[in-house]
């Protein structure tokens, strides 16, 4: 750890809700008590007082407040922390980060985002900024298109052609995220994830495949190791939420694991990950194509 690193803010796991649940709590926790080790003073702001997180001993401070950008600044501005992190509080904790930095408050008070940077989170979060990376290190994605009006994504479906997979950025859970089998199911659906996204990606659907999971970590010195390999029960086409998953891997062969390990390696030495991520495939066993 950076010895210039004093007194961290870490943004919490909120309340717990679908692509947001207890994992995020109990992963803070533990980021808590490693900086705690390390001697450094915790300032965690969490609403959600019915977690691990927010029970007496695991940080220094505790602030009971939204996470806006609003409230985290008012917290910033008292604490002057060295700096954030964003990873341990869900999709809330990402967005706001997001809007921290493009606002310049973090520059403003000289707060450092430790772990994965705001452009990397960025990347992942922008369907087509994500599409457009992985393409560099040639790494597959399903044939797709990223829109912001309903108009542009009626195209893209018509160009693509049904069933169509629709992703809403900036969303975590598969929120505003399905598979529709025709214009109809399309457009309803389309219209609900620009209620809440300002973007979708609009993809072939690859139903029936195989899915497959990494999880990766990546330390600031480019160390990078898979910790759990994963195979959904169910094939693609089931939300992962609905599904057992099971580790290991169990009915792939062990040169097609090695090839989607090395693959999500690539991956997020390219895109920058410092800490955790999960990586998932959609895949065919019989001709080996992802």
């Amino acid at each position: 750890m950076d010895q210039s690193i004093k007194k961290v803010i870490l943004l919490g796991s909120g309340a717990l809700k679908i692509g947001q649940a207890g994992e995020f709590d109990y992963s803070g926790s533990q980021a808590l008590k490693a900086m705690r080790e390390e001697g450094i003073e915790t300032v965690l702001i969490n609403p959600n007082i019915a977690t691990i997180q927010t029970s007496e001993g695991v940080a220094d401070k505790v602030y009971f407040l939204p996470i806006t950008p609003y409230f985290v600044e008012k917290v910033i501005q008292k604490e002057q922390p060295d700096g954030i992190l964003l990873a341990f509080g869900g999709q809330t904790a990402l967005n706001c980060g997001t809007e921290l930095y493009q606002s310049g408050t973090l520059e403003k008070y000289g707060v450092r985002v430790l772990g994965t940077s705001v452009e990397a989170i960025m990347i992942t979060e922008d369907r087509d900024l994500f599409v457009k990376k992985l393409n560099e290190i040639d790494a597959k994605t399903p044939l797709s298109h990223a829109v912001e009006t309903l108009e542009d994504a009626l195209i893209a479906a018509r160009e693509i052609g049904f069933p169509i997979m629709v992703r809403s950025a900036y969303a975590l859970g598969g929120q505003g995220s399905g598979i529709c089998e025709n214009e109809t199911e399309f457009l309803e659906l389309c219209k609900s994830a620009l209620s809440f996204s300002n973007q979708i990606l609009v993809e072939e659907s690859l139903k029936g495949w195989k899915e497959i999971e990494f999880e990766v970590i990546r330390d600031s010195n480019d160390h990078c190791s898979t910790v759990v390999p994963m195979e959904n029960f169910d094939p693609l086409g089931i939300h992962t939420g609905e599904s057992i998953v099971v580790a290991p891997i169990i009915t792939l062969t062990k040169e097609q694991i090695s090839l989607l390990e090395d693959i999500a390696g690539r991956v997020v030495r390219h895109i920058g990950i410092v800490g955790e991520c999960n990586i998932q495939y959609a895949f065919n066993a019989v001709t080996n194509d992802y």
